[in-house]
């Protein structure tokens, strides 16, 4: 389909673009920015006058549910929430059941994406068979496959010289590699992040030297091997410091934080609420104040949902016996949105945050809307304001902390490939 988006306010990082101006898209892709093309008949057009343009999001961690967890979300309905609320991209974590761990699966999911039609699914893969820690995956052939890198997810390893090998294996491929940055045997067990707040609660605690000791111990391994290396989910004012640090020794790493830890605290855990129950847990006030002021200093490269979809029952029981995790990707953007009002950071950096930034890790093609790039784009009223109502998200995991937050800014058309996969209107 050809289609015209009229007077939107485009911001395209990539481009250095920031101004009012008109896209015409065909076959799928952007072929003219400005004035239409000689002959261009648009099929439909858009008026975006007032409304954001910014490339789709790519989110480095969401988890669908399949294969393993139906019972709590399925790739049809966590894509139409990803739509919903603006993400064009999700890059999912090889911890299903089965895990990610051979060609087949890969195709697996791409074939289940291919039949939704909504947003675009890319595989994370494991490093060792079945997430054991033991043997190591082909990580050949799962490259060809289309694993866009490998992890081992929160599973340890049986031994460092396992590790080193899985580094070294990856390295030779020019494969990512991601980390989940948590030393098991620190972590164990625990909920809660070790302060004054678990104690008062009697939650078993974790503590931030899980993350600070776990990042400490790849780092020099990282270094010897020289592997592409991407630390996920940080938590902690140090342990983004170590990266900091890291990436000024000129080391080939990056870091993400997830969006919830920039705004929720230990603190919302006081009243035992199972919601805010995250993997790492919620840290103390001062990491969030560091965190988000690393989003502006070099020390976090990208922000993702994180997202975690669970049934009712997952969150229901005493707060160490639920199970973590935060339905999070449909408040994705407006929180980082309101990081913008807030005056955290610019609109401009935002749009890197969670577009730009993404797709570099990951080595995808998108977070662009230059001439002839993938017309995955969405479309935001940002005077838009709106509450956050668990029942009314797409996601089949209503577990959402936010139940109740007043949101400004929301997604009215979200375009992948060329294909307007979400409209308000």
């Amino acid at each position: 389909m050809k289609i015209a988006i009229l007077d939107g306010h485009l911001i395209d990082p990539a481009n250095d673009i920031d101004e009012i101006t008109n896209l015409y898209i065909a076959h799928g892709q952007i072929i003219a920015r400005g004035t239409p093309p000689d002959g261009f008949l648009a099929q439909q057009t858009i008026d975006a006058s007032g409304k954001l343009v910014i490339p789709g999001l790519v989110d480095l961690c969401a988890r669908v549910g399949e294969p393993g967890f139906e019972h709590k979300a399925d790739i049809p309905s966590e894509t139409a929430a990803a739509v919903n609320g603006g993400v064009t991209t999700l890059c999912i974590p090889p911890d299903t059941r089965p895990p990610i761990d051979s060609p087949a699966d890969i195709e697996f999911i791409e074939q289940r994406q291919a039949e939704t039609g909504l947003a675009k699914i890319v595989s994370l893969a494991a490093l060792t068979r079945d997430l054991a820690g033991e043997q190591l995956t082909d990580m050949a052939s799962l490259k060809e496959a289309g694993c866009v890198g490998v992890t081992q997810a929160y599973a340890p390893f049986s031994n460092t010289n396992v590790l080193r090998r899985a580094l070294e294996y990856a390295a030779g491929l020019d494969l990512t590699v991601h980390i989940c940055p948590q030393d098991f045997a620190l972590s164990q067990g625990g909920c809660a992040h070790e302060g004054p707040i678990s104690t008062r609660l009697g939650l078993p605690a974790i503590p931030e030297a899980a993350e600070t000791a776990a990042i400490g111990f790849y780092l020099p391994l990282i270094e010897q091997v020289g592997v592409r290396t991407h630390f996920g989910r940080l938590s902690t004012a140090r342990g983004m410091n170590m990266i900091r640090r890291a990436r000024y020794d000129n080391l080939q790493v990056s870091a993400d934080v997830c969006i919830h830890q920039l705004f929720l605290t230990e603190i919302d855990i006081s009243d035992f609420n199972a919601l805010c129950h995250t993997r790492p847990p919620l840290r103390s006030q001062r990491d969030l104040e560091a965190l988000r002021k690393g989003l502006t200093e070099d020390g976090i490269q990208a922000i993702c949902s994180d997202h975690h979809p669970h049934d009712q029952d997952a969150k229901l029981a005493p707060f160490p016996a639920t199970e973590p995790g935060i339905s999070s990707i449909e408040t994705f953007l407006p929180l980082t949105l309101r990081l913008v009002e807030d005056g955290i950071i610019t609109l401009r950096r935002a749009v890197e945050l969670i577009s730009l930034e993404p797709a570099r890790i990951l080595g995808l093609e998108s977070g662009s809307l230059g001439i002839g790039d993938t017309a995955d784009l969405t479309l935001i009223d940002p005077q838009k304001e709106w509450q956050c109502q668990p029942e009314r998200m797409l996601s089949r995991g209503k577990n959402s902390p936010f139940t109740g937050w007043a949101f400004k800014g929301k997604v009215e058309t979200t375009l992948v490939n060329g294909k307007i996969c979400h409209s308000a209107q």
